[in-house]
């Protein structure tokens, strides 16, 4: 998984670092896909502490090089309390394909404590979920495995808030590629009068045009309608999945109506063509007579310093290569694991997808994605 999130969400407290957590169960969800558990000791119970829409970064090393994933945490809906994480094959050389073939119980894998800003938009404009009252209405919208963290915050939030409703709307393949429909239906029957589910298949005939095909500009209206959903006071939108979809429900929304403050979004993965070998293709030529830069980053309650020379294509590079320890997952301006505050200097961010307005106002940054514009600058991951 890879993510961006936008939304509202309690202040967070960075954290850093990585842990080894034992695998105890790994459940065949579909053919590309599986649900892995870990045990968290009690020595880390309040490092690896979270809420529905964080994500942790996986760090996995296979024949000499290292893989970074980040996925969220995505509990069974009967068990809030445990510490699970869906994983899909992708690529045939990444962790994925690992996960889904190899890894067993017993086995370790290297996780950063949970992160991520993006969470439930709050009607009332109060930051703490279990303070919500009235009839709220959260409409969720996921594509694929866009439905990890979309199935936790559904759950906590018909648990929490006893008078909201949550309307979910998952895009997926085929009903054989439906990630967590079993939980789904569980949570329906747990909250029959509240919650609903409905599921529209994009390659597969559900003998309802409604439900079969894209969930695009056209068909999107049609389906809030059905559900209730129309934008409005006391209405909010979560949406989760690749950045096409994404993009385009949330214009949907707008252009229907939505208050843009009230569409939440977090994006799993770039198109093709956004990647990051895309982008490398199309950096800035350096300038005649560019200065290297010192960059001084802060991060685990450490400060090191490295020299960014003008050809390097970012700032993440730059770190790296003296420091491995910098947090990073996708280097796609997805996931927003690198994510740092800039003190002092200026940088230049390219194309990204996980800071909000708000967070670049702030002076935020992804050193992914960023290159010098001053000859000194200053980050700090754990701002």
């Amino acid at each position: 998984m890879t993510t961006a999130a936008t939304g509202t969400a309690a202040p967070r407290a960075r954290r850093t670092g990585w842990h080894r957590l034992t695998v105890t169960d790994v459940r065949r969800l579909t053919e590309e896909a599986v649900a892995v558990t870990l045990h968290v000791p009690d020595d880390l119970r309040d490092t690896f502490a979270h809420r529905p829409g964080q994500h942790v970064v996986v760090r996995h090393r296979n024949t000499g090089r290292e893989l970074r994933r980040s996925y969220s945490v995505c509990p069974p809906v009967g068990d809030p309390d445990a510490f699970r994480l869906v994983i899909k094959r992708g690529a045939p050389d990444g962790f994925g394909a690992y996960a889904t073939t190899v890894l067993a119980p017993g086995d370790d894998l290297e996780l950063s404590p949970p992160d991520g800003a993006f969470a439930l938009s709050d009607p009332s404009g109060l930051s703490d979920l279990s303070g919500l009252s009235g009839a709220h209405h959260h409409v969720l919208i996921a594509g694929g495995s866009g439905i990890t963290p979309l199935i936790a915050m559904a759950a906590a939030a018909l648990r929490e808030d006893t008078a909201c409703r949550v309307s979910l709307v998952h895009a997926v393949p085929t009903t054989a590629t439906a990630l967590l429909a079993d939980e789904l239906a569980e949570l329906k029957d747990a909250f029959v009068d509240r919650f609903t589910v409905l599921h529209v298949l994009t390659r597969e005939d559900r003998g309802s045009e409604l439900v079969s095909g894209r969930v695009d500009t056209a068909r999107l209206p049609r389906l809030l309608t059905a559900l209730d959903a129309r934008p409005g006071p006391g209405t909010t939108f979560a949406l989760c999945g690749p950045d096409g979809l994404v993009t385009a429900v949330r214009q949907a929304l707008i252009a229907w109506g939505a208050d843009p403050a009230s569409v939440g979004s977090e994006v799993f993965t770039t198109a093709p063509g956004q990647r990051r070998d895309a982008c490398q293709d199309t950096r800035p030529e350096t300038a005649p007579g560019a200065r290297p830069a010192r960059i001084t980053a802060l991060f685990g309650g450490r400060r090191a310093a490295v020299t960014a020379e003008p050809q390097e294509d970012v700032l993440l590079d730059a770190l790296l290569r003296a420091h491995p320890e910098v947090p990073y997952a996708c280097r796609e301006g997805v996931c927003g694991s690198c994510r740092a505050k800039v003190l002092t200097g200026e940088v230049e961010l390219g194309d990204q997808y996980a800071l909000d307005a708000d967070d670049l106002a702030a002076g935020y940054t992804l050193v992914c994605r960023a290159r010098p514009r001053s000859t000194e600058v200053t980050l700090d991951f754990d701002a």
